[in-house]
C-alpha cells in the first residue's frame, strides 16, 4: 500500500484511530471525530443570508463525556507528520484544551499548552500516542487538583436529550467554575453575552456540584418573575422534587411541547419556608426590601445554603448600596457564582471588584463570530431638533398656556422635560417606514422610550401610523411597561415565536433585560443609554438566532446617538453596517459589502465555503405565523425633520473605516509582497495561479471587489502589479493581442493551434486562470473541436498538453505595463 495514495479520512480510518485504541482510548466515551464545534459565522448581502464554514476538528478527546483534554488534526501522508499542528494549536486555544497532536499516519507532533514539559513539542512514533490516565495526570498536575477536587470535577454532566448537547463555550464555562469551586474558590464570576445560554450553563454547573455531594443546598437569585418560572420548567426540571420557588404565587406554566406545571412553592400563605428542598429559586426583589419585615432571606441561618448562583449580576448587585449585595452579605459563607454579559458596572462598584477576575468569559463578538448569535446593522437617524438644539420663541406657550422657560433644549431634555409632540410622530413615521420598506410589516420590534408616558404617546403615535393593521387586530402596537398590567399580559404571546400579536411593542426599561424575544429582528433607541451595562443588554434583545422563522440577524434603529457606545472599547460587538439617511432617503438599508471577521470585504457572491440560509428569491415563510414625576412641557406646532446621511462600517475594534478599499487592498498586498519582483517570483513559479488568488482570498483579500471598484477588465496579475506596486495595468485582451502578434502558437499546427487559440480567447474573455485544467476542454467553444482525450492526443499526450499551456501561460504574463 502506498501511503501517500490515501485520503485524509484513509489516514484517520487505518493509523490514527488505531493508535488511538492502542493506547487505551475508549471509543464511544473518548473519542470524537470530525466534531464541528461552531456553526460558521452569517454573512449578510442585502437580503441574502449565508452562513460561513464552521470549524471542525478531527478529532477531540475528552477524559470523560464534556471533560475535552486533547485535540488532534490530521493531514493526508503528502503532507508532513507536523503539518497540521498550528491548525490544532489554534482549535485548542478556542476550546480550552491543553493538548494538541498533529499527524500525517506516520506518528504524531505532540504540544503541551501546560508549559509543564521539559519542551513544549516532541515528535511520537505511531504505537507512542499517550493513554487517557498518561494526559489525565498531566492534566491533574496542571490544574492543580487534588483527590478531593478531581472527584467533583470528574463528576457527570446532566445527559441531555438525544441530539442536543451543551455548546463549546458552555463546556468551557461550566468545566472552569467548577473546578474553581472543587479547590475551594467561594466567589466565582462568567461573563457570557446574551443570548448564549446562561442558565442552561448555570443548571449543568449546579447538576455537577449537587450530584457530587459538593454543594447540597442552593438559592438560584434573579430579578424577573418569568425567568425564574421558564427556568423551573425547562433548564432546571430534572431537579424535580428537590426544587421549589420562594413565592406564595401558585402558577401553572405552559411548556414549550405544550405540557402544562405547576410550580412547586416553598412559602405558604403566612411566608413561611419550608426548608425541606434543596435547591431554591427565588425573585431577589420577593425576598428582600427597604422594610425588615420584608427581608424574607434572614429567615434562613446564614450558613442554610451552600452554593448561591445570581443571574444578571451586572446589575449593581456589587454595589454598596445593593439589595443583591446584602442578601450575598448574609450568605456570606456561601459559595457565589455571578452570571453577567458584563464584567463591570462603571456607575458602581465594580463587580470584578467582589467576585474577582471571571474564570471563563465569551463575548458578543465571539458569539457572533461563531455563528451562535445573530448579526446586525444599525441605521442612525439624526433628527434636525436634536442635533441643533430647540430654543422657544419670545413668549412661546406650552399646551397648558403657560409660558415655556426660555432656554436651549437638546436630546437629554425631549420627553422628559420638554415634549414635543411633531419629533414622536416622526419617529414613528420612520419606523413604519421602515418596515414597509422591508417587505416585513409583522416582524417583532422593540421600541425604547425615555419612560413609561412617552411610551403611551409612541404608542398612539405607532397606531395611527399602522391604521390598517391595527385594524385587523388592536394588539399590533402595545405598550409592555411596568405599570401597565395589559400590556404585560402580552408578554408572553410577545416573546412566542408561534404567536402573531403583538407585533410593535413600546417600553422603557422593561424589556431591555431578562426577556427572550427570540424572533425581534427591529431594536429601536428613541430614548438616551447612558450605561454600557444597559446598552449591552439592549442589543442583546436581538442577538438570538432563530432559523425557524429565518431571522438571523437584525436592526438597530437609532434616534438618540445610543449607539456611539459602539466607539467604546469596552464594547465587543461588530455592526455589519452603519446607515444615515437623509429625510429624502430610504430607511432600509442599502445592501453594503459584507466583511470578514477583521473587517476585510468579501465577494458579492457568497463562496463555495458558505452555506446559503436566506435568499428573498427563495419562496420564504409567511410574513405572520398562524394564530411622582416631573411635570412635562407640551409643546405643539414645532416641526422636527430628517438630516444628515453617512454609511460608515465599524471595524471589530468598533473604530470607523475611512479609507478606501484601494488603499486598504495596497497595503494588504504589500504586507504579503515585499516588493514587484517577489510578487512576479511567487506568481512564475506556481503551477497554477488560481492558487495564489485562493490564498489571498483565504487569508480575508478577496480581489472581486477592488476590481468592481476600478471598472476595468483586469487579471488578478495586473491588479496586484497595478495596486500594490503602481504598475500600467493591461486588460485581458490587450493581454491576448500581445501574444497572438508575438505568434507563438507557430510551432504547433492544425487542432493544436486551434486548442491554444481557443483558449486564449477564452482567457481574453472570462480570465480563465485554471487554463492547465483539462476540465476547460469540455466547455464551449473548446467542446467543438473534439473529446478532451482528442484534443490532449493533439500534443502528443498529458505532458506535452501541460507544456503548452505552462508556454501559453508564461507569454500571457510576459509583458509588465
Amino acid at each position: 500500500m502506498n501511503t501517500r495514495d490515501l485520503s485524509e479520512r484513509d489516514i484517520c480510518t487505518q493509523f490514527i484511530t488505531p493508535a488511538l485504541y492502542h493506547a487505551g482510548w475508549d471509543g464511544p466515551t473518548q473519542v470524537r471525530e470530525e466534531v464541528s464545534f461552531t456553526k460558521g459565522r452569517i454573512i449578510v448581502r442585502g437580503k441574502l443570508v449565508t452562513r460561513g464554514q464552521g470549524k471542525r476538528a478531527d478529532y477531540i478527546l475528552s477524559y470523560k463525556p464534556n471533560i475535552p483534554i486533547a485535540v488532534i488534526e490530521a493531514k493526508d501522508n503528502t503532507h508532513s507528520v507536523g503539518d497540521g499542528i498550528q491548525q490544532a494549536l489554534d482549535y485548542a486555544e478556542t476550546l480550552n484544551i491543553p493538548f494538541a497532536f498533529s499527524s500525517n499516519g506516520d506518528g504524531f507532533v505532540f504540544h503541551d499548552r501546560t508549559g509543564m514539559s521539559c519542551q513544549p513539542e516532541e515528535t511520537l512514533p505511531l504505537d507512542g500516542f499517550p493513554s487517557p490516565a498518561d494526559l489525565w495526570a498531566r492534566y491533574r498536575a496542571w490544574k492543580g487538583l487534588d483527590e478531593q477536587a478531581e472527584l467533583v470535577v470528574l463528576q457527570d454532566y446532566y445527559p441531555d436529550s438525544p441530539g442536543k448537547s451543551p455548546r463549546y463555550y458552555q463546556v468551557n464555562a461550566v468545566n472552569a467554575a467548577v473546578e474553581a469551586i472543587a479547590k475551594g474558590q467561594d466567589r466565582v464570576l462568567l461573563v457570557m453575552a446574551t443570548g448564549t445560554g446562561k442558565t442552561y450553563t448555570a443548571f449543568q454547573i449546579i447538576w455537577r456540584l449537587w450530584k457530587a455531594g459538593r454543594k447540597r443546598r442552593i438559592l438560584f437569585l434573579a430579578d424577573r418573575n418569568m425567568l425564574i418560572d421558564q427556568t423551573m420548567v425547562n433548564d432546571f426540571r430534572p431537579f424535580g422534587g428537590a426544587m421549589a420557588k420562594l413565592s406564595t404565587n401558585a402558577r401553572t406554566i405552559e411548556r414549550p411541547d405544550g405540557s402544562k406545571e405547576d410550580l412547586t412553592l416553598a412559602l405558604d400563605r403566612k411566608r413561611r419556608i419550608d426548608t425541606a428542598y434543596e435547591v431554591y429559586l427565588g425573585l431577589y426583589q420577593a425576598i428582600t426590601g427597604p422594610d425588615e419585615r420584608q427581608k424574607l432571606f434572614r429567615d434562613f441561618s446564614p450558613d442554610f445554603f451552600d452554593l448561591i448562583v445570581i443571574d444578571e449580576c451586572h446589575r449593581g448587585s456589587a454595589a454598596e448600596d445593593s439589595a443583591w449585595r446584602e442578601i450575598l452579605e448574609y450568605f456570606s459563607s456561601a459559595a457565589q457564582i455571578g452570571l453577567t454579559a458584563t464584567p463591570k458596572e462603571t456607575r458602581y462598584v465594580s463587580n470584578i471588584g467582589y467576585f474577582g477576575d471571571p474564570v471563563f468569559s465569551y463575548s458578543l463578538k465571539q458569539g457572533i463570530r461563531d455563528g451562535f448569535l445573530a448579526p446586525y446593522k444599525v441605521v442612525k437617524v439624526h433628527i434636525d431638533r436634536d442635533v441643533e438644539g430647540y430654543r422657544p420663541e419670545k413668549g412661546q406657550l406650552d399646551r397648558d398656556g403657560d409660558e415655556v422657560e426660555d432656554r436651549i433644549y437638546n436630546t437629554k431634555d425631549f420627553d422628559r422635560t420638554l415634549v414635543l409632540d411633531d419629533r414622536t410622530k416622526l419617529v414613528a413615521r420612520k419606523v413604519t417606514q421602515f418596515l414597509r420598506e422591508s417587505g416585513d410589516r409583522y416582524q417583532k420590534t422593540i421600541v425604547f422610550c425615555v419612560d413609561q408616558e412617552h411610551a403611551a404617546r409612541m404608542r398612539q403615535a405607532l397606531v395611527n401610523e399602522n391604521a390598517d393593521l391595527v385594524a385587523e387586530n388592536s394588539r399590533y402596537v402595545m405598550r409592555i411597561t411596568g405599570s401597565d398590567a395589559e400590556g404585560q399580559a402580552q408578554l408572553g404571546n410577545f416573546m412566542d415565536p408561534e404567536s402573531t400579536w403583538p407585533v410593535l411593542v413600546t417600553t422603557s426599561r422593561l424589556l431591555s433585560t431578562g426577556v427572550d424575544v427570540q424572533t425581534c429582528r427591529l431594536i429601536v433607541l428613541d430614548r438616551e443609554v447612558g450605561s454600557m451595562t444597559e446598552f449591552k443588554q439592549i442589543v442583546g434583545r436581538g442577538t438570538r438566532v432563530h432559523e425557524d422563522t429565518r431571522k438571523f440577524y437584525f436592526t438597530l434603529m437609532d434616534f438618540r446617538g445610543a449607539t456611539s457606545h459602539f466607539a467604546d472599547p469596552d464594547f465587543d460587538g461588530e455592526p455589519v453596517q452603519i446607515y444615515e439617511p437623509d429625510d429624502d432617503d430610504p430607511i432600509d438599508p442599502p445592501e453594503a459589502p459584507p466583511t470578514d471577521e477583521d473587517g476585510v470585504p468579501l465577494p458579492e457572491d457568497p463562496g463555495d465555503d458558505e452555506t446559503i440560509m436566506d435568499r428573498p428569491d427563495q419562496p420564504g415563510l409567511p410574513l405572520r405565523p398562524p394564530d411622582g414625576q416631573q411635570r412635562k412641557v407640551y409643546v405643539d406646532g414645532v416641526g422636527a425633520t430628517i438630516v444628515a446621511e453617512r454609511i460608515e462600517y465599524l471595524d471589530e475594534n468598533g473604530r470607523l473605516i475611512t479609507e478606501s478599499l484601494k488603499d486598504f487592498t495596497r497595503r494588504a498586498l504589500r504586507k504579503r509582497f515585499a516588493s514587484l519582483d517577489d510578487f512576479l517570483r511567487r506568481w512564475n513559479a506556481a503551477d497554477r495561479k488560481r492558487a495564489i488568488i485562493d490564498e489571498l482570498e483565504a487569508e480575508g483579500l478577496p480581489l472581486d471587489p477592488i476590481l468592481d471598484e476600478l471598472g476595468k477588465d483586469l487579471d488578478p496579475f495586473d491588479l496586484i502589479c497595478h495596486v500594490a506596486f503602481d504598475a500600467k495595468p493591461l486588460t485581458r485582451r490587450e493581454r491576448a493581442e500581445t501574444v497572438r502578434k508575438r505568434d507563438v502558437f507557430a510551432k504547433y499546427g492544425g487542432k493544436a493551434r486551434a486548442v491554444l487559440d481557443a483558449l486564449l480567447a477564452k482567457y481574453a474573455d472570462e480570465g480563465v486562470l485554471n487554463l492547465d485544467d483539462a476540465n476547460v476542454l469540455k466547455i464551449p467553444p473548446l467542446d467543438t473541436l473534439g473529446t478532451p482525450i482528442e484534443l490532449v492526443r493533439t500534443f502528443g499526450g498529458k505532458a506535452g498538453y501541460d507544456q503548452a499551456v505552462h508556454d501559453l501561460e508564461e507569454a500571457i504574463y510576459q509583458e509588465i505595463g
